[in-house]
């Protein structure tokens, strides 16, 4: 029997003549039909699958021959998957353990609003750096600096002396894509984003930090999180289990006592757990507890006898951050699993420790990775070479790049932005205490060289929203240990795009005329209409 989703129309077919149902068609048609045209962008990939032995792709939870090595033939019939995108092949796979693969199916999934997953390519998303490269290297370099940094809080960076220690190092890396000021990495500039607003104020973004209401329920934004100073996979035996699929058999250790958001354990935490959407429907609330102005192109903005609701409202706004991000989560999903299928840090973290140990693989990484400070200083905190991760699991068993956390950030702080006044200021912004035990107020700081920390009125909602989708796939990459920093640019400008596509096609569902511009990430303006 078809598949009533592709039957064809039959013959005798007759549309509505006229009504609403057929005006309503018109716009879906449209819709489907500006997608259709859209010529396929280019998916540029690195060469780490080129390799024969895969040492640079994601193979965690399949079917393993060696620390380091996956089996090949149990890779090749995980390509076979892929390449054929069946449920029946994937099934197929020889796993290593009892660890499944994370829903590769939802590549494949169609979109009914914005294009397809498939229009979604280069510029915003680029080959990712291979193993061999400099940018790799530089890439794991922070990440072990920001391992030994997990405990730190963020507000106690400028005087940390490993803080101190990292910003010499990566200011040296003329690879390193964070944030500097006239050439050099500060302290407080550490683990930032790089997009307009994220260097100025605290680095939590305040819609993290300030606390809402979630209908008559107080919310504090204090959460629970991990204790400090318990990593996992700092030995081979373990790593290696993990990479197959077999439990560690360890489990998280949580902090009984909530915790304002204040450190790199903290924002790892909170991402383990969290829902798809959380952050930015927080960030709503919060925006809507501050009374936050609309977009001041909304049609509601000058209405003088009409208010929104259903259109423009409380129930839109949260209904399509729910929609969007299940969107661009496929979106980014096809990324992974079809194009890049790019290895996690903790696989790399692997093969740094058993290249030092006297093994060999068919790519070997930059000597920068191997000369560094930070693998120094974790080698003699570990014993060991491993990359050092925050939950026993270490990543999930989905590729690296790009990632679903920033992407579905991207796409719903730009939603955010359609809705709301992205220049509008945060009036009273706090910082939380070194502690995370409290807020304090944010008075500012003195610049740091060429970008300034900012003071009390430099915070606009453009970027803290930035701040917020950065706080939570670095969370999620960097603090967490499963992701690498391009994976969470990328992913943002992706999900940016995602957003872009998603909303073109709901403007031209609303009744009312709509003409709303919104500044994307790049600073560039883009203009939604209907008119």
């Amino acid at each position: 029997m078809a598949s009533p989703c592709f039957a064809p129309v039959p013959a005798n077919c007759q549309p509505a003549a006229s009504g609403r149902a057929l005006e309503d068609f018109t716009v879906r048609f449209n819709a489907a039909t500006k997608h259709a045209l859209v010529p396929d962008p280019p998916h540029p990939t690195n060469t780490d699958l080129l390799l024969a032995d895969k040492c640079g792709s994601y193979a965690k939870g399949i079917k393993q021959a060696n620390p380091g090595r996956v089996d090949l033939a149990a890779f090749a019939d995980f390509q076979t998957a892929i390449a054929s995108g069946k449920f029946t092949d994937y099934e197929n796979i020889p796993l290593g353990g009892t660890a499944k693969l994370n829903d590769p199916m939802a590549s494949y999934a169609w979109a009914i609003q914005g294009g397809d997953c498939s229009l979604f390519g280069a510029p915003e998303v680029p080959a990712p750096p291979g193993v061999a490269s400099k940018e790799w290297a530089t890439e794991l370099v922070e990440l072990y600096w920001c391992s030994l940094l997990r405990d730190v809080a963020f507000t106690d960076y400028a005087t940390n002396h490993l803080a101190k220690d990292a910003a010499v190092e990566l200011s040296a890396l003329p690879r390193y894509a964070g944030p500097r000021a006239e050439g050099t990495v500060t302290p407080e500039l550490l683990f930032r984003g790089v997009f307009d607003g994220e260097s100025v104020g605290p680095y939590v973004s305040q819609l993290l930090l300030t606390p809402t209401f979630f209908g008559a329920a107080p919310f504090d934004q204090r959460y629970i999180t991990y204790r400090a100073g318990i990593d996992y996979m700092t030995d081979q035996t373990t790593w290696y289990d993990v990479q197959q699929g077999i439990s560690s058999g360890y489990a998280n250790q949580k902090d009984a006592t909530p915790r304002i958001l204040h450190d790199g354990r903290g924002l790892a935490a909170w991402t383990h757990v969290d829902e798809l959407y959380q952050a930015y429907f927080t960030a709503y609330l919060v925006l809507e507890s501050l009374g936050f102005p609309a977009n001041p192109n909304s049609p509601y903005q000058n209405a003088k006898t009409q208010k929104p609701f259903g259109t423009f409202g409380g129930p839109d706004i949260a209904a399509v951050l729910g929609a969007v991000a299940k969107y661009a989560l496929n979106a980014v999903w096809y990324q992974k699993w079809v194009v890049h299928l790019r290895h996690r840090p903790e696989a790399g973290g692997g093969l740094v420790h058993l290249i030092q140990a006297g093994d060999s693989f068919d790519a070997t990484p930059d000597p920068i990775i191997f000369q560094s400070e930070a693998l120094k200083q974790s080698h003699a905190k570990y014993g060991t070479r491993l990359l050092s991760q925050p939950f026993p699991e270490g990543s999930p068993t989905h590729p690296a790049y790009p990632t679903g956390h920033g992407t579905v950030g991207g796409a719903c702080i730009t939603v955010l932005k359609f809705f709301y006044d992205g220049l509008a200021k945060f009036a009273s912004p706090v910082m939380p205490t070194s502690d995370g035990f409290a807020l304090a107020p944010w008075t500012g700081q003195p610049g740091t060289g060429a970008v300034p920390m900012g003071g009390p009125g430099d915070l606009d909602l453009n970027g803290e929203l930035a701040k917020l989708s950065h706080n939570i796939t670095f969370g999620h990459g960097l603090h967490g240990g499963i992701h690498w920093r391009s994976d969470s640019d990328s992913s943002m400008l992706l999900g940016e795009a995602c957003a872009i596509s998603f909303l073109d096609d709901l403007v031209c569902t609303y009744a009312e005329p709509v003409t709303i511009t919104i500044q994307k990430l790049d600073g560039t303006a883009r203009k939604f209409t209907n008119v």
